[in-house]
Protein backbone atom coordinates (compact mmCIF):
# COMPACT_ATOMS: atom_id res chain seq x y z
CA UNK A 1 0.00 0.00 0.00
CA UNK A 2 1.49 3.32 -1.08
CA UNK A 3 2.77 5.02 1.67
CA UNK A 4 2.50 3.00 4.47
CA UNK A 5 6.15 2.34 4.95
CA UNK A 6 6.65 6.28 5.03
CA UNK A 7 3.87 6.13 7.93
CA UNK A 8 5.20 3.48 10.28
CA UNK A 9 8.70 5.04 9.74
CA UNK A 10 6.86 8.77 11.03
CA UNK A 11 4.78 6.56 13.80
CA UNK A 12 8.48 5.28 14.98
CA UNK A 13 10.26 8.28 14.67
CA UNK A 14 7.77 9.58 16.79
CA UNK A 15 7.83 6.87 19.48
CA UNK A 16 11.71 6.99 19.70
CA UNK A 17 11.10 10.87 20.58
CA UNK A 18 8.77 10.26 23.14
CA UNK A 19 11.17 7.54 24.78
CA UNK A 20 14.04 9.84 24.27
CA UNK A 21 11.82 12.77 25.93
CA UNK A 22 10.73 10.62 28.79
CA UNK A 23 14.49 9.26 29.49
CA UNK A 24 15.89 13.11 29.59
CA UNK A 25 13.12 13.70 31.84
CA UNK A 26 13.51 11.04 33.89
CA UNK A 27 17.64 11.62 34.02
CA UNK A 28 17.10 15.22 34.96
CA UNK A 29 14.87 14.27 38.03
CA UNK A 30 17.54 11.96 39.24
CA UNK A 31 20.48 14.50 39.25
CA UNK A 32 18.20 16.77 41.06
CA UNK A 33 17.46 13.91 43.34
CA UNK A 34 21.23 12.80 43.18
CA UNK A 35 22.70 16.44 44.87
CA UNK A 36 19.58 17.11 46.57
CA UNK A 37 19.86 20.17 48.93
CA UNK A 38 23.61 20.66 49.08
CA UNK A 39 23.61 24.12 47.18
CA UNK A 40 21.67 25.53 50.51
CA UNK A 41 23.67 23.63 52.65
CA UNK A 42 25.84 26.09 55.41
CA UNK A 43 28.71 24.91 56.92
CA UNK A 44 29.44 26.74 59.55
CA UNK A 45 29.71 24.79 63.35
CA UNK A 46 26.36 23.46 64.52
CA UNK A 47 25.52 25.38 67.86
CA UNK A 48 23.86 21.78 69.38
CA UNK A 49 25.86 19.22 69.55
CA UNK A 50 25.63 15.97 67.78
CA UNK A 51 25.40 12.08 68.70
CA UNK A 52 25.11 8.75 67.09
CA UNK A 53 21.93 7.55 66.12
CA UNK A 54 20.55 4.41 68.77
CA UNK A 55 21.03 2.02 65.99
CA UNK A 56 24.69 2.28 65.95
CA UNK A 57 26.35 -0.54 67.66
CA UNK A 58 27.21 -0.25 71.43
CA UNK A 59 30.68 -1.00 71.35
CA UNK A 60 34.07 -1.25 73.68
CA UNK A 61 35.69 0.12 70.69
CA UNK A 62 37.92 -3.30 70.26
CA UNK A 63 37.25 -3.24 66.38
CA UNK A 64 38.91 -6.42 65.93
CA UNK A 65 36.08 -7.92 68.19
CA UNK A 66 33.27 -6.00 66.12
CA UNK A 67 34.32 -7.26 62.68
CA UNK A 68 34.76 -10.86 64.16
CA UNK A 69 30.76 -10.50 65.78
CA UNK A 70 29.58 -8.65 62.40
CA UNK A 71 30.71 -11.59 60.35
CA UNK A 72 29.51 -14.26 62.71
CA UNK A 73 26.17 -12.35 61.95
CA UNK A 74 25.91 -13.38 59.04
CA UNK A 75 26.97 -9.22 58.03
CA UNK A 76 29.67 -8.79 55.55
CA UNK A 77 31.82 -6.39 57.81
CA UNK A 78 31.64 -3.04 59.69
CA UNK A 79 31.72 0.63 59.15
CA UNK A 80 33.76 2.86 61.03
CA UNK A 81 32.73 6.20 61.13
CA UNK A 82 34.66 9.32 62.01
CA UNK A 83 32.98 12.09 63.29
CA UNK A 84 32.63 15.02 65.58
CA UNK A 85 29.85 17.05 67.31
CA UNK A 86 29.46 20.09 66.10
CA UNK A 87 30.41 19.37 62.94
CA UNK A 88 27.62 19.99 59.96
CA UNK A 89 28.57 17.79 57.37
CA UNK A 90 28.37 14.94 60.31
CA UNK A 91 24.82 16.00 60.45
CA UNK A 92 23.98 15.52 56.81
CA UNK A 93 25.47 12.27 57.23
CA UNK A 94 23.81 11.08 60.24
CA UNK A 95 20.23 11.81 58.61
CA UNK A 96 21.36 10.02 55.35
CA UNK A 97 22.27 6.87 57.22
CA UNK A 98 18.35 7.78 59.11
CA UNK A 99 16.47 7.65 55.55
CA UNK A 100 14.99 4.27 55.42
CA UNK A 101 16.27 2.72 52.66
CA UNK A 102 20.30 3.43 53.92
CA UNK A 103 19.13 2.98 56.93
CA UNK A 104 17.65 -1.01 56.24
CA UNK A 105 20.47 -1.39 54.01
CA UNK A 106 23.41 -0.91 56.02
CA UNK A 107 21.86 -2.65 59.22
CA UNK A 108 21.49 -5.85 56.82
CA UNK A 109 24.68 -6.00 55.99
CA UNK A 110 27.15 -3.53 58.18
CA UNK A 111 27.53 -2.60 62.55
CA UNK A 112 28.49 0.56 62.65
CA UNK A 113 30.85 1.94 65.00
CA UNK A 114 31.22 5.84 65.77
CA UNK A 115 34.43 7.18 66.86
CA UNK A 116 34.61 10.97 68.10
CA UNK A 117 37.74 12.43 66.24
CA UNK A 118 38.73 14.38 70.01
CA UNK A 119 37.04 11.92 71.72
CA UNK A 120 39.91 9.95 74.92
CA UNK A 121 38.22 6.21 75.14
CA UNK A 122 40.10 3.36 74.09
CA UNK A 123 40.24 1.99 70.41
CA UNK A 124 42.18 -0.83 69.93
CA UNK A 125 42.62 -1.28 66.24
CA UNK A 126 43.42 -4.31 63.54
CA UNK A 127 46.36 -4.42 64.60
CA UNK A 128 45.57 -5.20 68.32
CA UNK A 129 47.25 -1.31 69.51
CA UNK A 130 45.37 0.19 71.61
CA UNK A 131 45.10 4.10 71.77
CA UNK A 132 42.72 7.05 72.02
CA UNK A 133 39.52 7.78 69.74
CA UNK A 134 41.75 11.08 68.63
CA UNK A 135 45.20 8.92 67.94
CA UNK A 136 43.26 6.60 66.02
CA UNK A 137 41.85 9.44 63.94
CA UNK A 138 44.67 11.13 63.44
CA UNK A 139 46.58 7.52 62.86
CA UNK A 140 43.54 7.11 60.11
CA UNK A 141 44.65 10.48 58.14
CA UNK A 142 41.47 11.38 58.96
CA UNK A 143 41.33 14.85 57.76
CA UNK A 144 37.92 15.58 56.62
CA UNK A 145 34.64 14.46 59.14
CA UNK A 146 32.45 12.48 58.79
CA UNK A 147 34.81 9.85 57.48
CA UNK A 148 33.76 6.22 56.98
CA UNK A 149 36.14 3.22 56.57
CA UNK A 150 34.64 -0.44 55.74
CA UNK A 151 36.22 -3.44 57.12
CA UNK A 152 35.49 -6.67 55.90
CA UNK A 153 36.74 -10.51 56.24
CA UNK A 154 39.82 -10.71 58.16
CA UNK A 155 40.12 -7.09 58.81
CA UNK A 156 40.92 -5.73 54.99
CA UNK A 157 39.86 -2.06 54.19
CA UNK A 158 37.45 -2.47 51.33
CA UNK A 159 36.83 1.21 51.19
CA UNK A 160 37.36 4.46 52.81
CA UNK A 161 35.27 7.58 52.26
CA UNK A 162 36.78 10.85 53.13
CA UNK A 163 33.69 14.31 53.92
CA UNK A 164 30.45 13.96 52.58
CA UNK A 165 28.81 12.17 50.04
CA UNK A 166 24.99 12.88 48.14
CA UNK A 167 22.62 9.62 49.39
CA UNK A 168 22.73 8.63 45.50
CA UNK A 169 26.67 7.87 46.00
CA UNK A 170 26.84 6.92 49.67
CA UNK A 171 24.53 4.19 48.44
CA UNK A 172 26.44 3.09 45.59
CA UNK A 173 29.56 2.71 47.95
CA UNK A 174 27.49 0.86 50.56
CA UNK A 175 26.74 -1.72 47.70
CA UNK A 176 30.45 -1.52 46.29
CA UNK A 177 31.41 -3.01 49.17
CA UNK A 178 28.48 -5.02 50.44
CA UNK A 179 28.37 -7.21 46.90
CA UNK A 180 32.10 -7.33 46.97
CA UNK A 181 32.99 -5.46 43.73
CA UNK A 182 35.53 -3.95 45.58
CA UNK A 183 37.51 -7.55 45.37
CA UNK A 184 37.25 -6.91 41.19
CA UNK A 185 37.62 -2.91 40.56
CA UNK A 186 38.38 0.29 42.28
CA UNK A 187 34.98 2.55 43.43
CA UNK A 188 35.89 5.29 40.82
CA UNK A 189 35.70 2.30 38.02
CA UNK A 190 32.24 0.80 39.87
CA UNK A 191 31.13 4.08 39.60
CA UNK A 192 31.69 5.18 36.06
CA UNK A 193 30.40 2.00 34.44
CA UNK A 194 27.32 2.23 36.85
CA UNK A 195 26.75 6.43 35.94
CA UNK A 196 28.35 5.77 32.53
CA UNK A 197 29.83 9.06 32.20
CA UNK A 198 29.98 11.51 29.08
CA UNK A 199 32.99 12.94 28.32
CA UNK A 200 33.58 17.11 28.34
CA UNK A 201 36.05 19.31 26.53
CA UNK A 202 36.71 21.88 29.05
CA UNK A 203 34.54 24.66 27.69
CA UNK A 204 31.76 22.88 29.44
CA UNK A 205 32.95 23.61 32.92
CA UNK A 206 32.73 26.69 35.10
CA UNK A 207 35.65 29.16 34.78
CA UNK A 208 37.02 31.59 37.35
CA UNK A 209 39.81 34.42 36.19
CA UNK A 210 42.74 32.66 38.45
CA UNK A 211 42.73 29.48 36.41
CA UNK A 212 45.98 29.26 34.77
CA UNK A 213 45.82 28.70 30.39
CA UNK A 214 47.03 25.97 28.67
CA UNK A 215 49.73 24.32 28.47
CA UNK A 216 49.18 22.26 31.38
CA UNK A 217 53.28 21.94 32.69
CA UNK A 218 52.78 21.17 36.12
CA UNK A 219 56.41 19.68 36.52
CA UNK A 220 57.67 20.73 39.83
CA UNK A 221 60.63 18.01 40.34
CA UNK A 222 63.08 19.81 37.87
CA UNK A 223 61.77 23.47 38.60
CA UNK A 224 59.90 23.85 42.12
CA UNK A 225 57.16 26.54 42.49
CA UNK A 226 57.50 29.52 43.97
CA UNK A 227 53.85 29.04 45.23
CA UNK A 228 51.34 25.99 46.07
CA UNK A 229 49.29 24.43 43.63
CA UNK A 230 45.79 23.51 43.53
CA UNK A 231 44.26 21.54 40.66
CA UNK A 232 40.40 21.34 40.12
CA UNK A 233 39.38 18.28 38.50
CA UNK A 234 35.54 18.85 37.07
CA UNK A 235 33.42 18.20 34.22
CA UNK A 236 30.38 19.14 32.53
CA UNK A 237 27.03 18.73 33.61
CA UNK A 238 28.16 18.51 36.89
CA UNK A 239 25.43 20.42 39.86
CA UNK A 240 28.22 19.80 42.21
CA UNK A 241 30.45 21.44 40.49
CA UNK A 242 28.01 24.76 39.55
CA UNK A 243 27.28 24.63 43.06
CA UNK A 244 30.82 25.17 44.04
CA UNK A 245 31.72 28.02 41.44
CA UNK A 246 28.05 29.97 42.29
CA UNK A 247 28.41 29.36 45.82
CA UNK A 248 31.97 29.13 48.05
CA UNK A 249 33.90 30.53 45.07
CA UNK A 250 32.09 33.94 44.81
CA UNK A 251 33.31 34.77 47.99
CA UNK A 252 36.21 37.28 47.95
CA UNK A 253 37.77 35.75 51.16
CA UNK A 254 38.28 32.39 48.76
CA UNK A 255 38.66 34.23 45.38
CA UNK A 256 41.94 36.38 47.50
CA UNK A 257 43.42 33.18 48.84
CA UNK A 258 43.22 31.57 45.77
CA UNK A 259 44.65 34.14 43.91
CA UNK A 260 48.08 33.53 45.83
CA UNK A 261 48.29 29.83 44.40
CA UNK A 262 48.61 28.69 41.01
CA UNK A 263 45.21 27.20 39.86
CA UNK A 264 44.39 24.93 37.16
CA UNK A 265 41.31 23.40 36.13
CA UNK A 266 41.34 19.93 34.19
CA UNK A 267 38.40 17.82 32.87
CA UNK A 268 37.77 14.88 34.95
CA UNK A 269 37.50 12.34 31.17
CA UNK A 270 39.31 14.99 29.21
CA UNK A 271 42.46 14.00 27.29
CA UNK A 272 43.86 17.68 27.55
CA UNK A 273 47.66 16.70 27.98
CA UNK A 274 49.12 17.72 31.23
CA UNK A 275 53.11 17.22 32.74
CA UNK A 276 52.04 16.45 36.46
CA UNK A 277 53.78 17.48 39.10
CA UNK A 278 55.53 14.57 39.88
CA UNK A 279 56.79 14.78 35.76
CA UNK A 280 54.80 11.98 34.06
CA UNK A 281 53.29 12.99 31.11
CA UNK A 282 49.69 11.88 30.92
CA UNK A 283 45.91 12.95 29.96
CA UNK A 284 43.67 14.33 32.73
CA UNK A 285 41.58 11.34 32.89
CA UNK A 286 44.62 9.32 33.03
CA UNK A 287 45.84 11.95 35.37
CA UNK A 288 42.58 11.37 37.14
CA UNK A 289 42.76 7.96 37.69
CA UNK A 290 46.46 7.57 38.87
CA UNK A 291 45.17 9.20 41.59
CA UNK A 292 41.90 7.68 42.66
CA UNK A 293 39.30 10.72 41.85
CA UNK A 294 35.87 9.29 41.82
CA UNK A 295 34.24 12.61 42.55
CA UNK A 296 33.35 15.74 41.14
CA UNK A 297 34.41 18.67 41.70
CA UNK A 298 37.89 16.96 43.43
CA UNK A 299 40.23 19.94 44.26
CA UNK A 300 43.97 18.57 45.09
CA UNK A 301 46.58 21.09 46.83
CA UNK A 302 50.56 20.36 46.10
CA UNK A 303 53.51 21.84 47.64
CA UNK A 304 56.48 23.56 45.73
CA UNK A 305 57.95 20.08 45.15
CA UNK A 306 55.16 18.20 43.92
CA UNK A 307 54.09 16.63 46.65
CA UNK A 308 50.38 16.21 47.73
CA UNK A 309 49.45 18.26 50.65
CA UNK A 310 45.71 17.55 51.10
CA UNK A 311 42.35 16.90 48.67
CA UNK A 312 39.09 18.08 48.86
CA UNK A 313 36.70 15.22 46.76
CA UNK A 314 33.48 15.91 49.02
CA UNK A 315 30.98 18.27 49.38
CA UNK A 316 32.37 21.43 50.53
CA UNK A 317 31.35 24.74 51.40
CA UNK A 318 32.61 28.49 52.21
CA UNK A 319 33.88 27.76 56.35
CA UNK A 320 35.70 24.31 55.74
CA UNK A 321 37.27 25.58 52.00
CA UNK A 322 38.48 28.72 53.80
CA UNK A 323 40.24 26.32 56.66
CA UNK A 324 41.57 23.91 54.22
CA UNK A 325 43.64 27.46 51.90
CA UNK A 326 44.46 28.76 55.58
CA UNK A 327 45.73 25.42 56.38
CA UNK A 328 47.92 25.08 53.08
CA UNK A 329 48.53 29.11 52.44
CA UNK A 330 50.26 29.02 56.16
CA UNK A 331 52.58 26.66 55.43
CA UNK A 332 51.68 24.82 58.49
CA UNK A 333 51.11 21.10 56.71
CA UNK A 334 54.29 20.94 57.10
CA UNK A 335 54.48 21.12 61.06
CA UNK A 336 51.24 19.39 60.68
CA UNK A 337 50.74 16.44 58.93
CA UNK A 338 46.98 16.07 59.52
CA UNK A 339 44.58 18.93 58.81
CA UNK A 340 42.66 17.98 62.05
CA UNK A 341 45.39 18.11 64.15
CA UNK A 342 46.22 21.77 62.27
CA UNK A 343 42.13 22.72 63.65
CA UNK A 344 42.37 21.34 66.99
CA UNK A 345 45.81 23.40 67.85
CA UNK A 346 44.57 26.56 66.08
CA UNK A 347 41.45 26.12 68.25
CA UNK A 348 43.27 25.64 71.62
CA UNK A 349 45.55 28.82 70.83
CA UNK A 350 42.00 31.05 69.88
CA UNK A 351 40.31 29.55 73.43
CA UNK A 352 43.52 31.07 75.41
CA UNK A 353 43.56 34.33 73.65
Amino acid sequence: MPGKPALMTSVRHRIVLLLSLLLMLQLTSLAAFQDEDIADFVDSPLEDPLSHPEWFKLSFLDVREDLEEAIESGKKGVIVYFGQKRCPYCKKMLDDFNKPDIHTYTQKYFDVIGINIYGDRTVTDMAGEEMTEREFSLRNNTNFTPSLIFYVGDGEQALRLRGYYPPYRFRAALEFVADGYFRQENFRTYLARADVPLIFEPGDMNYENYFLPPPFMLDRTRWPGERPLVVFFEQGNCHACDVLHTGPLMEPDLEERFARMEVVQLPFWGSVPVVTPDGRRLMARQWAASLGIFYTPTLIFFDETGNEIIRVDSVVQFYRLKNVLDYVLSGDYREYRNFQAWRSARDQVRSIQ
